[in-house]
């Protein structure tokens, strides 16, 4: 007889990957330009590009190496493709005390300020969790149909 824990269980089970890719990259611009190249190439190889998922991965990689670079650290670009088609991309950095949020809007004129508004364009949900000390991963998801735009 199947219960109704049975079937919350059930519901809330994540699909397991049917892809996942991790790469440690230098944080420079270079690593950052890096990571979306490699992004590009993983996805075509799993037979889903996704210039979506290239700009948020673009996006995260940037702040990584601009707000969450510790000198002679690395940040860590995880891509993971669930049975369901959703895309969790997640970019870990060296710090961990330096937590982004979305601004309410970033001035035309200003240099910066509009990436992660970026990131939440583009993604389904996006999130900060704490990683091992000292460090921070920022991921993002972009569900199937939605990964393609």
């Amino acid at each position: 007889m199947t219960t109704l824990s049975d079937v919350n269980e059930e519901i809330t089970q994540t699909a397991p990957p049917v892809g996942h890719f991790t790469v440690l990259l230098s944080a420079t611009r270079r690593g950052a330009r890096l990571a979306r190249l490699l992004t590009e190439r993983q996805l075509a190889d799993w037979g889903l590009p996704s210039e979506a998922a290239e700009h948020v991965v673009a996006e995260l990689a940037a702040n990584a190496v601009v707000h969450g670079r510790v000198p002679g650290r690395d940040f860590r670009l995880g891509l993971r493709l669930d049975a369901f088609g959703t895309l969790r991309i997640e970019v870990t950095d060296a710090r961990g005390d330096r937590i982004p949020h979305v601004p309410n809007s970033a001035p035309a004129y200003a240099e910066s300020g509009r990436g992660l508004l970026l990131v939440a364009a583009y993604a389904d949900r996006w999130g900060v969790d704490e990683a091992p000390a000292p460090c921070k991963t920022v991921w993002a998801e972009l569900v199937p149909g939605q990964v393609d735009r």
